[in-house]
């Protein structure tokens, strides 16, 4: 991998990550496209701390309220890690061989399509919303173990999960963004215990997780304004081009 494969690699996933279009797809479709060859786990890894760093930056005084009595959002962070964290135990193996391959890309960027315009059905259609709760919070988590899949949207899934559970979307969206962070640093630290040190370039590591964090504030501030509207539609619009496309190129070899 060259630097600039590195830079692009971070772009795509700091404005990826935070929008509804899935991150993780979008870096292994990038990767196929470039033919870029190899084991890169850690450094999707790490480029989604670079965002995590965004999220650190976006919502700082958030976070820091998170450490106050009664300490309910933890509470409700915990519960809705606990799916993501069963489905990686139980699948790990076959996760991280998705990550290897942009074959079957196409499928569940498709479903990721399929979620956003149930989304923006769901979210035209609900006159009266409440605060994020238990139910919420169970949904969102249950959602977020269907999107450890890679081309299918971790925060578009929560999302869904969030809406459909009638809750407030501007709450939604920002707990969701909550959510990736024991996701994300627990992914880092298993990695790092994994890691080969010398084998990893890291000027591309550094560079593309500072290149994530960059793009990744100008995107979580693209979202809150998306959710305002509820415009999910047009993520499943272009998730559909994008499936049409990976579907062309990877899943047939044209």
């Amino acid at each position: 991998m060259t630097l600039w494969q590195a830079i692009i690699l971070g772009l795509t996933q700091g404005l990826a990550e935070f929008l509804p279009v899935s991150s993780s797809g979008h870096l292994v479709l990038v990767r196929e496209l470039f033919g870029i060859d190899g084991e890169y786990l850690l450094f999707d890894v790490m480029l989604h701390v670079g965002t995590l760093f965004a999220v650190f930056l976006a919502f700082f005084k958030d976070l820091i309220a998170l450490f106050k009595p009664p300490f309910r959002t933890i509470g409700l962070i915990i519960i809705a890690t606990v799916p993501a964290v069963v489905v990686g135990l139980l699948a790990g193996d076959y996760i991280e061989s998705l990550f290897s391959s942009g074959k079957y890309l196409c499928f569940f960027f498709l479903f990721t399509a399929l979620l956003m315009f149930l989304t923006e059905i769901i979210a035209k259609r609900t006159r009266e919303t409440k605060p994020l709760g238990l139910k919420a919070a169970v949904f969102m988590g249950l959602m977020q173990g269907v999107g450890v899949f890679p081309g299918i949207s971790r925060s578009g899934s929560t999302i869904f999960g969030g809406v459909a559970a009638k809750a407030d979307r501007a709450e939604v969206t920002k707990f969701s963004f909550f959510m990736s962070i024991p996701v994300i640093l627990g992914s880092a630290v298993l990695e790092l215990f994994k890691a080969d040190f010398a084998a990893v370039n890291w000027l591309n590591v550094f560079v593309g997780m500072a290149v994530s964090f960059v793009s990744g504030l100008f995107a979580i501030r693209l979202m809150m304004r998306v959710i305002a509207k509820a415009n999910y539609k047009w993520f499943g619009v272009y998730l559909i081009v994008v499936s049409v496309l990976s579907f062309v190129f990877l899943f047939l070899g044209v």
